[in-house]
Formats: C-alpha cells, structure tokens, sequence
C-alpha cells in the first residue's frame, strides 16, 4: 500500500469517527438495508456481526442494572424520596401503557388494516395458549428465590428487586455499608465506560442486523401486510411525537425538540436491535450527558422502565389484535376492547424487553378475548419490523419518564438541558448585534 494511499485512508477514517454516533449508526443502517436488498438471502453471512454486536450489548445488561440500581438508591440516603421516586415511575408507567394500548385500538379501528384479507389459516398450528398470569402470581414471580441464579440467568425484574432491596439494607446500615457501596460505584462508573466503548461498535452491528433482516424478508413478504406496518408505525409516531411532547410540554415545561435531538442514539440503536434491554447502555448515556438528568435518577428509573414499561409493545399488541379479528371476520364488543386494555397493560409488566417479546405477549391477549391464535403465526412474519418501531417506543418513553421524573425531583440540569438552545439563542443575539451595527455604520 503506498503512502498515498495509507494517508487517504487515515484522512478517511478520522472524518468518519468525527461524525456524530447517531449519524454514523444511519449510515450503518442505510448501508444494510441497500446490501440486504441487492444479496437477498446471500446477506445472512452478515447476521454473525449484528449478532456479535448484540450479545456484547447483552454481556453489559446484568451487571449494568445490578450495579447501577444499586448505586441509584444508595445515593438516595433519604429513602422516603426513593419510595416516592419507586411510586412515581411505575404510576407513569402504567398510565402511558395503557393510553398507547389505546391509540394502537384507534389507529387499528379506522385504518382498518384486516380488512377485506382473505388470509389462508396455515397448517399445523398449536391452538394451546399460555394462561395469562394473574396479579398475584405476578408479583409471587418478581422476588427471586435464589438471587445468583437470577443474575445468571438474566431474571431482569429479580435482579431489580434484589438490587432495590440490597441498595435499601446497604443505607440501613451506615458507616457499615460505606465500604460495600464504594465497590458498587467503582464497578457502576467501570460498566458506564465499558459501555461507552461498546457503543462505538453500534454502527458495524447495525450495518449486519439491517442486511440480514432486509435480505431475509425482502420487499416482497412486506407489501401483502403492508397497512398493518403502516398501522403500527403511524400509532407510534402519534404516541411518540404527539403523546410524549404533550407530556413533557405541559406537564413538565420542557422543549421536546431538544429532547428528541438528546435521545437520537438510544432511538436509533432501539430500532435497529429491537430490545429495549439491549438499548439500556445507550439510554443511560442519553440520560446523563445529553438530556442532564442526575444518575441518581436515571440508574434507578431506566433499569426498572426497561422491564416494565412496554407502551410500543402494547400499542403493538391493539392494532395486531384488532388485525386479526378483521381478518377473520370476528367483531369485537367494548367489554374485549377494556379487556385487551387490561391484558396488555398488566401482562407488559412482566414482558422482557427482549426481540421477539411481543409475539408472547399477543398470544396471551388473543387468548383473553377469544380470538384465534393462528393469528400469531400471520403477524410472525412481519415481526421483527413491527418490533424495530414499537422498541423506540418502548425506549423513548423509559426516557421521558425519567426526564419527566428528574424535573419533578429537581434533578435535571436545566442549563445542560438547553445548552444548545442557549448557544442557538447567543448567536441569534450576535447576528443582530451585527446587522443592527452593519446597519448603523451604512447610515454612517
């Protein structure tokens, strides 16, 4: 390689790591659809990378949400702020899930995207639903009977539980527990940087994840459930950029836009990996250095939203229904739309914020209102580009909830959070300074 040459390159890959994450994970993205498209089904030897990126992510999930709960509720000494903190995320929660449940039944109802479809039922499918768990199995589940096998095996709501409980006992104690919460923020700001370098690789992972995904679906699969795509990614933007700016215009006065451009990196990286569990890493960075919310905020409330907070899963889980009830010709009474409210909002408690997720979920509200489950294996297909939209959701609201939270704790930096907008409105003030002198001096 001549000297030429090596320099073009170094010049090249220097402007490529100036350009911002987000830009550089589109790029990525861009790049994977167009190989996906052109390879077809060749493009699965690219699957390996977007897999390698996701099981790093993966790697990071556990001992990030172990460590950064711990650390967000041993730096809340006061635990009657920590307690109205804890009452606060999961009422917001619960809220917004089943307002999004709610705009998915809406959009489904009139773009009616079943409609006139004469779908044949496919073969061999299992008509065993799973039982839909009730309350107190529920919260039975969540506490872990063994705390390291929780952790092995990735329990996420455990884990939550435990680390919430451990975090309460190590501020009971005192002096005694200092030691032990010293280890746990060494090893929180350890995993905060481990993530900062792993999501240097998320343009590489998304470049395999999208060529895979477009060349094993192709343009073909799509276009015969098209309006069911169209109709969740409608219900998405309307949650997203008209529910949420509502909420953090009115309810917190806070400039959606800004806060949109602060969490592009965790929007992007959510719809390319489709795991809101995945996206923690990216959502925590957002969180603090974009959006300026305090960690002692966002360690406790984003591990907890990523587990139960579902508002894209459940969005998903109205328009899909309501899907197949079109499509096989059944009509729903308002007592199943209240019931597909309450199915999806209790069973997104304990839904994992993982790819693939939402298909174990419908199945469990299919089964509640009586309609077919082959319905399932209608929407499989389309899935996982159903599940890209609906983990943005799912992500963007953790993140809302947590600014929203923040402000109300008087924990979000104000004067990072409208960094831009003070710097936008300096140099608005310095043109005019400069016309108005450019202005004087030409009467001059």
């Amino acid at each position: 390689m001549s000297k030429q040459t090596s320099s073009m390159l170094g010049r090249t890959w220097s402007y490529w790591m100036s350009v911002p994450l987000w830009l550089q994970i589109l790029v990525g993205m861009v790049l994977g659809i167009t190989v996906g498209v052109v390879l077809g089904e060749q493009a699965t030897v690219l699957k390996p990378i977007g897999t390698l990126f996701v099981n790093i992510i993966k790697m990071l999930i556990v001992p990030l949400v172990f460590c950064s709960l711990i650390v967000g509720v041993t730096s809340m000494e006061d635990t009657a702020k920590m307690g109205r903190i804890g009452f606060k995320s999961f009422t917001f929660y619960l809220c917004t899930t089943a307002i999004a449940i709610s705009i998915g039944l809406a959009v489904g109802y009139v773009i009616q995207p079943g409609a006139g479809l004469d779908l044949p039922l496919p073969s061999g499918v299992s008509d065993v639903a799973k039982e839909v768990p009730s309350v107190m199995q529920t919260l039975i589940d969540i506490v872990p009977t063994n705390p390291i096998a929780a952790l092995a095996n990735g329990q996420i709501l455990q884990v939550i539980v435990f680390a919430v409980a451990l975090g309460i006992a190590l501020v009971l104690i005192g002096d005694h527990g200092k030691p032990a919460i010293k280890v746990f923020e060494s090893l929180a700001e350890a995993m905060y940087k481990l993530t900062d370098m792993v999501m240097k690789l998320a343009p590489y992972g998304v470049f395999g994840l999208m060529a895979w995904v477009a060349g094993a679906y192709g343009i073909e699969m799509l276009l015969p459930l098209l309006k069911v795509i169209v109709a969740v990614y409608v219900g998405c933007i309307i949650h997203v950029l008209g529910f949420y700016s509502i909420v953090l215009s009115m309810f917190s006065k806070l400039n959606p836009l800004h806060f949109f451009k602060g969490i592009s990196n965790a929007m992007a990286v959510a719809f390319t990996t489709s795991s809101s569990a995945g996206t923690l890493p990216a959502s925590m960075k957002c969180a603090s250095e974009y959006l300026g919310v305090n960690k002692k905020i966002s360690s406790f409330v984003l591990p907890l939203g990523t587990t139960i907070n579902m508002d894209g899963t459940a969005l998903y889980q109205g328009v899909t229904a309501l899907f197949v009830a079109q499509a096989f010709g059944i009509d729903l009474t308002w007592v199943d739309y209240l019931t597909i409210i309450l199915t999806a909002t209790l069973a997104s408690i304990g839904t994992a914020g993982v790819p693939g997720a939402g298909l174990v979920m419908l199945t469990l509200v299919l089964s509640t209102v009586g309609l077919p489950l082959e319905g399932v294996a209608l929407i499989a297909g389309i899935d996982r580009i159903l599940d890209m939209a609906r983990t943005v959701v799912n992500v963007s609201g953790d993140l809302v909830a947590t600014t929203v939270i923040a402000k109300s704790e008087d924990e979000l930096d104000m004067e990072h959070y409208n960094a831009d907008m003070v710097q936008s409105a300096v140099l608005a003030e310095q043109n005019i300074a400069l016309e108005t002198a450019a202005e004087q001096s030409a009467k001059v």
